[in-house]
């Protein structure tokens, strides 16, 4: 293989990667003397085969590096894993803990095409495919609540912070404890992603679990059930409201939507619609951790510095007005904090499409430590007890591969994928 297919197979298929100029050398250190010694390792970017240092994007979006977004999954899927079965740091007796699987949902903000699941037609009298445009699209685009959508998704990571909040103090009171008293007695570990419906809005789906008041690493108390926990996640939406901004007099209220729905994880396979396993519960949210707005709603999958740069762009008209309202409402001033226009393109959705409490599990940083150490030790660097002094300095250079590269990358990406077929 040549030296320019060996620095590209270290990109592990990225085909947008950010593309450095500078050096980086090695100098050891004497422990006892201090003493700094010549350069033992350098790497100059000029002296590459691709002429720059060639680091992974680390996209999660699938739509914009399928190889990043992957590992980013993948991670997802772990991270989730490790807190409901142990493993990766997290004591498996977490699995014992009560846990839960939790879907809070959007509040309508008009009729929508849809698939019932109590009857075969939508209110327009259709029978939808699943794969029908139509869906998640206004079915009186005119009455449809453009404002309330976007301030909605603007304001959803802290409706989750809220929500939070109450749970805490309902599963507090259910203990006969006050919410300062609960810490020394238990703890809510949690982790979530997002997902865009449809129609435009995000709901959350979260693993919520019960600990001891060291989290994963203690038992919980004795009265913590997954039915208490249940209860008190539906009484903890219920009570979770924002007073939201006042537009042109028309005043916005916050809250989840009516349906919400708690299911307790068991240990075991997929059975049905009654139980979810650990397996099935990892991968339904980690397949969610690489999709944003553009993949559900047909929106786009970054910014927009102008917006004249939607009118040529193929989405559908249903994304087309939530990016508008989003870019309209950017432009108020009391609504700047939102930093709508920035978030346009995630129809005003700002937060973080993953998160977790601090001791749920491992972290997604662990991951690419750990990778970035390994790769290391594949290269011949300094060794984890060796003391060395790194100096750097790199600038961006731009992005992405030249033709050339981005062939010789995808004939290595289907080698590779012919040597697994062979297997």
């Amino acid at each position: 293989m040549p030296a320019l297919g060996y620095q590209l197979a270290g990109l592990g298929g990225c085909t947008r990667p950010v593309r450095l100029n500078g050096h980086r050398t090695e100098h050891p250190i004497d422990t006892t003397t201090g003493e700094i010694g010549d350069a033992v390792r350098s790497l100059v970017s000029t002296e590459l085969p691709a002429g720059n240092l060639l680091t992974r994007c680390n996209s999660r979006r699938a739509t914009r590096c399928a190889a990043c977004a992957e590992t980013y999954r993948r991670d997802t899927y772990h991270l989730i894993t490790a807190g409901l079965k142990g493993g990766k740091g997290t004591p498996e007796r977490v699995a014992e803990h009560p846990r839960v699987f939790a879907t809070l949902t959007a509040p309508s903000f008009g009729p929508v095409h849809n698939r019932p699941t109590n009857q075969a037609r939508c209110r327009c009298g259709t029978a939808h495919d699943q794969d029908d445009a139509r869906l998640g699209q206004p079915l009186n685009p005119g009455r449809y609540d453009y404002e309330s959508a976007v301030l909605w998704n603007a304001h959803a990571g802290h409706l989750w912070r809220r929500f939070t909040i109450h749970l805490r103090r309902e599963i507090a009171k259910r203990a006969g404890l006050t919410q300062r008293a609960l810490a020394d007695h238990a703890r809510v570990s949690f982790a979530k992603v997002a997902e865009f419906q449809r129609c435009g809005a995000v709901h959350f789906h979260a693993v919520i679990r019960l600990d001891g008041p060291e989290g994963g690493s203690s038992p919980p108390p004795l009265w913590a059930s997954a039915e208490l926990l249940t209860d008190a996640i539906h009484t903890a939406v219920q009570r979770t409201h924002l007073t939201g901004p006042d537009i042109d007099g028309s005043a916005h209220a916050l809250a989840f939507g009516r349906q919400t729905d708690v299911r307790t994880i068991r240990s075991t396979n997929f059975n049905g619609d009654t139980e979810l396993s650990d397996q099935a519960v990892a991968g339904y949210i980690a397949k969610y951790a690489t999709k944003g707005a553009e993949t559900t709603t047909g929106a786009l999958d970054r910014p927009l510095r102008f917006l004249a740069e939607l009118a040529p762009m193929d989405i559908s008209e249903h994304a087309r007005r939530l990016i508008r309202t989003a870019w309209t409402l950017g432009a108020r001033k009391d609504l700047e904090h939102l930093r709508l226009r920035a978030w346009a393109h995630m129809l005003g959705f700002r937060g973080h499409f993953s998160t977790k409490s601090r001791r749920y599990s491992t972290t997604l940083t662990a991951f690419r430590d750990a990778r970035a150490e390994w790769r290391r030790q594949q290269t011949g660097g300094h060794g984890p007890d060796e003391t060395v002094l790194v100096v750097a300095h790199w600038a961006y250079a731009g992005s992405g591969l030249s033709p050339a590269e981005a062939w010789l990358s995808a004939s290595l990406a289907d080698d590779s994928r012919e040597g697994y077929a062979d297997e």
